[in-house]
């Protein structure tokens, strides 16, 4: 592992330390080195606290003039009136920073780029793209909300290696084995929302809440249609009762207006959904091309019918095949967990297309002290 790849990992690994606490800003992580040693450390904490680019400053205790900084994510070059603390490149620039190592651009479009041609023009070297992709992935939510405008909609779906989720009968506990439930329940700790069918509601009398790990409970979506959802269902009556919302047709309609769903999600300042199923909400996500990112945890089971995963998407031949890009592939168990992007250029932009140096996703392992905060790639 290069230099620039072991301090960005640690930067990485600072980032995540502010993960679901400072949106609507990104989860960001800093440190600045000097003659090869760390001499500060820093992350942004909040949103309306400094940065971690000034965090990191503010924690040194010696002049920086021709220190490197680390920084997960390009610093901000913008003012503007929704703007809570001065721009992090004014601050760089004044301290006399020689290098600034930036894992990925900001998918914000206020700065995409921005904040690196201020950096350069004032004289400093910049270089972009190591860890790019897990920099981006740990901001998926915060670049779909900048850039789409909605939520992060992540699908999720366990099935056999012929491709149902069930039996013929609604069978399906359990597919895949308990380390890729562990791991399932990390995604819905993960997210602000998890999704499901009326008829999943039915079937599987599901609790919807965070197991097997340690996190918060996100919101529970249920899309019901015209039949009247079970009353006993401890979505209705269980402690998270609240957190439970219930998005009906309108009028004249036989299903909910997923456009209407996430707008609606959003106003309520959800930034990412993990979509869990049945086949006709994963279908219809699919269909309608509502999707960021999706995850198969594949049993080594085969069944030979029942409830196929997706259905009538109307595809008629291999080229215009849903096809997914920046694809992991992770051994969970006897089972593996395939995830992979619907577009991440959309979805991340610059930071995505102007990787400079080969990305975590093309290099191979996963440093070591990314495994030592808990970081999993893949598994965001």
């Amino acid at each position: 592992m290069d230099h620039d790849t072991e301090f960005m990992s640690r930067a990485l690994a600072l980032a995540r330390r502010g993960l679901g606490l400072t949106r609507p800003n990104p989860a960001v992580g800093a440190l600045l080195v000097k003659d090869g040693r760390v001499i500060a450390e820093g992350w942004h904490r909040r949103a309306g606290s400094e940065h971690a680019e000034v965090a990191a400053i503010e924690a040194a205790d010696q002049p920086l003039r021709g220190a490197t900084l680390y920084c997960t994510l390009e610093p901000c070059c913008h003012d503007g009136p929704y703007k809570r603390t001065p721009p992090c490149t004014r601050r760089i620039i004044s301290e006399g920073i020689g290098r600034v190592v930036v894992a990925a651009l900001d998918p914000n479009p206020a700065v995409d780029g921005r904040g690196v041609a201020a950096l350069r023009e004032a004289g400093i070297e910049v270089t972009v793209g190591p860890l790019a992709m897990p920099a981006l992935q740990l901001n998926e939510a915060f670049a779909a909300a900048v850039r789409l405008r909605r939520p992060f909609v992540h699908l999720k779906a366990a099935q056999t290696l012929d491709g149902y989720i069930a039996t013929a009968d609604g069978d399906s506990r359990w597919i895949t084995d308990k380390q890729a439930r562990t791991v399932a329940h990390e995604l819905r700790a993960a997210g602000d929302a998890v999704v499901v069918g009326a008829a999943t509601v039915r079937r599987d009398n599901p609790l919807l809440t965070v197991r097997h790990v340690a996190g918060r409970q996100p919101l529970r979506v249920v899309l019901s249609g015209c039949r009247p959802l079970p009353a006993d269902s401890p979505l209705f009556h269980d402690r998270f009762a609240d957190r439970t919302l219930v998005y009906q047709p309108e009028a004249g309609r036989t299903h909910v207006d997923l456009h209407a769903l996430l707008d609606d999600l959003l106003r309520r300042d959800v930034q990412s959904v993990l979509v869990e199923g049945g086949s006709r909400v994963l279908s219809s996500f699919l269909a309608r091309g509502l999707w960021d990112r999706l995850s198969l945890f594949v049993a080594p089971r085969i069944l030979g019918g029942g409830v196929r995963t997706v259905d009538g998407l109307g595809i008629a031949s291999i080229a215009d095949a849903i096809a997914l890009q920046e694809v992991s592939i992770e051994r969970l168990g006897n089972g593996v967990l395939i995830s992979g992007y619907r577009d991440p250029r959309q979805l991340f932009g610059s930071g995505f297309r102007h990787r400079e140096v080969v990305g975590h996703a093309e290099a191979g392992a996963v440093p070591d002290a990314l495994m030592e905060e808990g970081y999993v790639y893949g598994n965001c």
